[in-house]
């Protein structure tokens, strides 16, 4: 990406922050503040996840074999069936059923595939007027915008700019002002269109192969409108959204609604199997007609979707139920929506995979790098979609596709690993672990040319680090020389080895201090492990191979201690998570397990050793002291950040705990210039929460190296990690480099 791309880029994202970010945000926190609270009514919630995934990997497995009983299914009820290959195939399959009805007017209920095709495009070219009954989607049809959101479509308009484009384009007698007054005007026109309908279009979120039953689930009642309304009915989705059976409709639609949008069901719940049976029904001479005259279509479309399935990347993508839970529970999605966080027709996390397989890397690439990979969504989806891997699957492509700013820099760089579609600025912030060093090497004068102005204006211009961002101040002592003179713990109750990560071991190195001082005074003796590049740095950059090598090389040594008796223990939650999840791609499975298994992150482990009987004495009295806590999302997500809370209540601490999901910083995305922006809006929330009249004056505290960072800049206090705050009274040390150290 160019300077003046990036600076584009940051443009389009700054103008949907003002204009469209305050309605997303209430929105889509409002849909994921929902989904917690109704979920949380479940007591098998995780197993109805676990029974909708396996009914999807299933069918996705078995699909060919559903398509060819579902065919049968269909033409046995009087319908007929035909899977499209492409956009072009199903256009022109739905414009021959409208024209041989003498169709002059389609009216359609919400379909997400029809957006895909772009349906209501090609069936103007054949004059036939096309109205969307969905409100949202009529809204947008109003607008001549396109939607930005699965779920929600117009999202991103507030009511009163609902009611200014009504004003505008209808002219109404009554002002519009409440939204019951927009709702009921809305219904009163699209209820002429639907009168004068010929044919009905329909999405379709299930169909069950073995009796071509499908499942409409929707907010409005427009959906069964739109099919007893007219005489030809053409149903269109694509063919994943085929499952075995009507009894495997269970799971999704206990889910799909609570997922989405907080409801414990949605208002409407349709299981037709067309061509339904109600009477025919002519408006004009207000009579009914025999169901006998009614014609079904269903369109199911492949474009692109087969050949996902023999990916196995993009394979997952298909067991998505358009609920939108990723999109919701995305912090960045919160505050940019679709229209910058999506592409060609999918938004949100899960919208990569789609784009990925149906419009090409290129649509993908262009949005692909919002999702930081902080895993919230993985817990979100109601099928467990791995998203983040997706994505930096999908990132690694474009990466590989793509052709790097200056190729000079990149000579020589393994170009058979790291292909040199990787750009400069993912090349500087993949290759941390270099940076590190050297930076310790050379400290204080390389913090000193980091932090020059001309330096931060040529990092600006040359790799898109955003010069009002605080860089790293590396340290000329690192971890590993401070812990090479520490004397050995006498007559240890245990032994752990401790990872040094990259920050902890060059910039933060007060935590890991900190962490050797507290293990120690519970009668646990710490070693350091002979690596600190996890792989996170490259592996976030979508530099797959890179980052598998570091999986590997972490692995020999760590799993060496295992071996010998030792647990792993983990500072930097971002390499927790990667030890417990992402690791699984990227070593073999025994290896992934074993160290899975056995590592924990620090105020976990310690949390274990006082449950098991080590002195809580022996560690600092909080004595009340007044503590603000924001704990990492990859924490929350692994479900570990509980311990560290529990430590600090038990310790004595006054802790006041953000309820805050993500603080905005997400490792290196909060450095690039085109998302700078969004990394500060998404930190408002916690800065407002961390600057109240409770929190003001309180010490401040983050588990994460990020949500350090983050909250150093927003509210110039420099926090402390956790753990700074249980190091017992210092005993004699043998030092090399600081004084009390």
């Amino acid at each position: 990406m160019t300077a003046s791309s990036r600076e584009t880029k940051a443009a389009h994202i700054r103008h949907i922050l003002e204009t469209e970010g305050d309605a997303v945000s209430t929105n889509t926190q409002g849909f994921n503040d929902g989904r917690y609270e109704s979920v949380a009514k479940l007591e098998d919630y995780e197993a109805l996840k676990d029974e909708a995934r396996a009914i999807k990997e299933d069918a996705i497995e078995r699909l060919p074999s559903l398509l060819s009983q579902l065919r049968e299914t269909v033409e046995e009820n009087g319908g007929t069936l035909y899977v499209a290959d492409d956009a072009a195939d199903a256009n022109d399959y739905v414009r021959n059923v409208v024209s041989e009805a003498d169709g002059e007017r389609v009216v359609k209920s919400k379909s997400m595939t029809s957006e895909e095709m772009e349906l209501n495009e090609a069936l103007s070219e054949d004059d036939v007027d096309v109205v969307e009954t969905d409100l949202g989607e009529w809204v947008l049809q109003v607008a001549d915008e396109a939607p930005s959101h699965i779920v929600a479509p117009a999202i991103h308009k507030s009511r009163e700019a609902i009611a200014e484009l009504f004003t505008e384009r209808f002219d109404p007698d009554e002002p519009l002002e409440t939204a019951e007054d927009l709702t009921m005007f809305a219904r009163r026109k699209l209820a002429e269109k639907i009168t004068a309908a010929d044919v009905g279009v329909t999405g379709a979120n299930f169909v069950a192969a073995d009796s071509g039953t499908m499942a409409l689930v929707t907010s409005e009642g427009n959906a069964r409108k739109t099919v007893t309304a007219t005489d030809t009915h053409v149903a269109v989705a694509g063919v994943e959204k085929v499952v075995p059976t009507v009894e495997d409709l269970h799971p999704f639609v206990e889910l799909i609604g609570r997922s989405g949008t907080g409801q414990d069901i949605t208002s409407y719940v349709s299981l037709l199997t067309p061509p339904v049976d109600s009477p025919t029904l002519d408006f004009e001479a207000d009579e009914l007609g025999p169901a006998d005259d009614r014609e079904f279509h269903l369109v199911l479309i492949d474009n692109g979707r087969m050949a996902m399935r023999d990916d196995e990347d993009l394979r997952e993508t298909l067991y998505c139920i358009r609920c939108s839970a990723c999109s919701n529970s995305c912090a960045n999605f919160q505050q940019v929506g679709g229209h910058a966080f999506g592409g060609e027709t999918y938004s949100g996390g899960i919208a990569t995979g789609w784009e990925a397989g149906v419009e090409g890397l290129d649509t993908a690439g262009e949005f692909n790098d919002l999702c930081t990979g902080c895993s919230r969504c993985v817990n979100a989806c109601p099928v467990g979609i791995d998203i983040p891997w997706i994505n930096t699957a999908v990132r690694d492509r474009v990466n590989r596709d793509g052709e790097t700013d200056l190729d000079w820099l990149v000579e020589g760089l393994t170009p058979d690993e790291e292909p040199g579609g990787v750009s400069l600025q993912k090349r500087l912030f993949g290759n941390f672990a270099t940076l590190a060093r050297l930076g310790s090497a050379t400290a204080p004068v390389s913090n000193w040319l980091a932090d020059n102005p001309v330096s931060r204006r040529v990092l600006e211009r040359v790799a898109g680090v955003d010069r009002r961002r605080a860089l790293p101040a590396f340290r000329r002592e690192t971890l590993r020389a401070w812990m090479a003179d520490r004397p050995p713990v006498p007559d240890p109750e245990r032994e752990v080895v401790l990872f040094p990560d990259l920050y902890t071991n060059h910039v933060q190195v007060e935590r890991g201090k900190a962490a050797v001082r507290a293990l120690e005074a519970l009668g646990v003796a710490v070693r350091l492990a002979d690596v600190s590049a996890s792989g996170r740095a490259p592996l976030s950059q979508g530099m797959v191979a890179t980052a598998r090598d570091h999986a590997e090389s972490v692995a020999d040594d760590l799993l060496a201690h295992v071996d010998a008796g030792r647990d792993v223990v983990v500072i930097e939650p971002s390499d927790h998570a990667l030890f417990q999840r992402e690791y699984e791609k990227l070593l073999d499975e025994k290896r992934y397990e074993r160290l899975r298994a056995n590592s924990y992150e620090i105020l976990e482990y310690v949390y274990g050793c006082l449950e098991n009987g080590a002195d809580a004495d022996a560690l600092r009295d909080g004595a009340g002291e007044e503590i603000a806590y924001h704990s990492h999302c990859q924490q929350r997500t692994l479900g570990v950040e509980r311990y560290t809370e529990a430590v600090l209540e038990e310790l004595g601490f006054d802790v006041v705990t953000s309820d805050v999901e993500c603080c905005g910083m997400a490792g290196s995305f909060g450095y690039k210039q085109e998302y700078y922006d969004v990394s500060m809006a998404v930190g408002e929330e916690l800065e407002a929460q961390f600057t109240t009249a409770d929190t003001d004056e309180r010490t401040v505290v983050a588990s994460g190296t990020s949500c350090e960072e983050q909250l150093d800049d927003l509210l110039g206090r420099s926090p402390k990690h956790p753990v700074e705050l249980l190091t017992p009274v210092v005993r004699t040390e043998r030092v090399s480099g600081e004084p009390g150290a």
